[in-house]
C-alpha cells in the first residue's frame, strides 16, 4: 500500500463522504440497483450503525484527509454465530491497485478474529469485476446460495473463507 495512504476507523463525520464513494462506486460499475448498499438506508449511517453494533468494525482509507473509501465487518442477521460479513467495500479509482482493498480486507479479517469469528461472508455483485479476483486471491470461495438476511437481493455472488 502507499505510503501516503492510512486506514483508521470509522469516525463521525466520515458519514457523508463516505455514503458518496460508495454510491458512485456501484454507479461506475452500473451496479446502482435495487437490492445493494445503493439503496441501502444504513449507507447513509455508517458510523453510527457501527458504533452502535457490538462485534463489528469499519475502517476507512484515507490520504491528506480525503476519504478514498472503506470497509467493514457486521453480524448480519440470521449469519451462523462463528461468522461475520464483510460489509460495504468500496474504493475511488485513485486507491485501487495500489494494495488498498488488500489492506481493508486485512484489517477487516484482523478485526474478525479478535471478535471471535471463525468465518468471514461476502455478498457481492457480478459487476463489481475488480474487486471479484482480489476476493479469490485472498482465499473466499463461492457459495451456491446467500447466508444471512442482509436484504441485498440484488447480489448474485456469495463467498466465505476463514478469518
Amino acid at each position: 500500500m502507499a505510503d501516503d495512504i492510512t486506514i483508521r476507523p470509522i469516525a463521525p463525520g466520515d458519514d457523508a463522504a463516505l455514503a458518496r464513494v460508495i454510491r458512485d462506486t456501484l454507479r461506475e460499475f452500473g451496479a446502482a440497483k435495487p437490492g445493494t448498499a445503493y439503496y441501502d438506508a444504513s449507507t447513509d449511517r455508517l458510523p453510527e450503525l457501527f458504533a452502535a453494533t457490538p462485534r463489528s468494525a469499519y475502517f476507512v482509507a484515507e490520504r491528506g484527509g480525503e476519504l478514498l473509501g472503506g470497509g467493514g465487518i457486521f453480524p448480519t442477521a440470521g449469519l451462523p454465530a462463528d461468522t461475520v460479513e464483510l460489509v460495504k467495500l468500496y474504493l475511488l479509482p485513485a486507491a485501487r491497485g495500489r494494495g488498498v482493498g488488500k489492506a481493508l480486507i486485512n484489517q477487516c479479517l484482523e478485526a474478525a478474529r479478535a471478535a471471535g469469528y471463525a468465518r468471514a461472508y461476502l455478498e457481492t455483485t457480478e459487476e463489481l469485476t475488480q474487486a471479484i479476483p482480489l476476493y479469490e486471491k485472498l482465499g473466499f470461495t463461492y457459495l451456491n446460495q446467500a447466508l444471512g438476511e442482509s436484504g441485498h437481493f440484488g447480489c448474485q455472488l456469495w463467498m466465505i473463507r476463514a478469518v
